[in-house]
């Protein structure tokens, strides 16, 4: 289940993309399907450790060329290891909202980006966010375990996003069937996954995924204008060079290719 989609950031064959904030891998494993050349970055090592196994056991069930994997790689979004305009496509999912730094983030994405090439973010939406800010504390504090730093609202991001230097393409929402999941973790406890009814919209949640109802496909596509549960916001580097507004280029940034 995506949340980006891949055809409205333009990814071609062969293209290098970073996933910033991979996580698990969800989006660095469907770009590597399309023949992208990808490098999954996240901040937790646990999580770097599981995308490279399964980028291995992709290669290996010959589901991918394993060149498609470049690499996956423990890093800080703010201070980001590549040179300038290194990349054809950079995204950053359910990212942002946890960076106390999020421009310092932005400005690090757009100065790897290649002039020309395509970015994509997606936040959590606006109201279906403050809804689990007003349902728990704990879902949004402390910074330690990861919680959310900030609502975004539409306009911010965008601003943010522009002002960093990027020309804004496209937007949309998604996963409204997800807002009511996370509505109920809040109201019981965001670890209490055991709860019945916490596990009962989560199997409806899978079967939906797995079998893809129209039923569920309609609810989902005419709420999420409103409910979705992430906000998604496309954008394009300027052709024209861009002069990077932060520290020189130095020994942290590394070639890749």
């Amino acid at each position: 289940m995506l949340t980006i989609r891949l055809d409205q950031l333009g990814v071609q064959p062969g293209d290098l993309v970073l996933d910033a904030g991979s996580g698990f891998g969800r989006h660095a494993f469907a770009l590597a399907r399309q023949g992208a050349n990808v490098v999954a970055l996240d901040y937790a090592p646990k999580e770097v450790e599981s995308t490279r196994a399964t980028f291995a056991a992709m290669a290996e069930a010959g589901e991918i060329d394993e060149a498609r994997f470049v690499g996956g790689l423990q890093g800080d979004a703010v201070r980001l290891p590549f040179a300038d305009g290194t990349f054809d496509r950079v995204i950053t999912s359910e990212v942002l909202e946890h960076i106390q730094a999020d421009t310092a983030a932005i400005t690090e994405f757009v100065r790897v980006l290649k002039p020309g090439g395509t970015f994509a973010a997606t936040v959590p939406t606006w109201l279906p966010e403050k809804i689990n800010w007003m349902l728990s504390d704990e879902y949004h504090a402390p910074k330690s375990v990861g919680g959310h730093v900030r609502i975004y609202s539409a306009t911010e991001l965008k601003a943010k996003l522009r002002s960093a230097g990027l020309a804004i393409t496209g937007s949309h929402h998604a996963h409204a069937l997800h807002s009511p999941y996370w509505w109920l973790k809040c109201a019981v406890g965001v670890r209490r996954d055991d709860h019945r009814l916490v596990e009962a919209y989560k199997r409806l949640l899978e079967w939906e995924i797995v079998k893809q109802p129209r039923g569920l496909k309609v609810v989902e596509r005419t709420a999420s204008p409103l409910l979705g549960k992430s906000y998604v916001v496309y954008a394009r580097k300027s052709a024209r060079e861009v002069a990077h507004k932060g520290a020189k280029e130095g020994d942290r940034h590394v070639a890749v290719a």
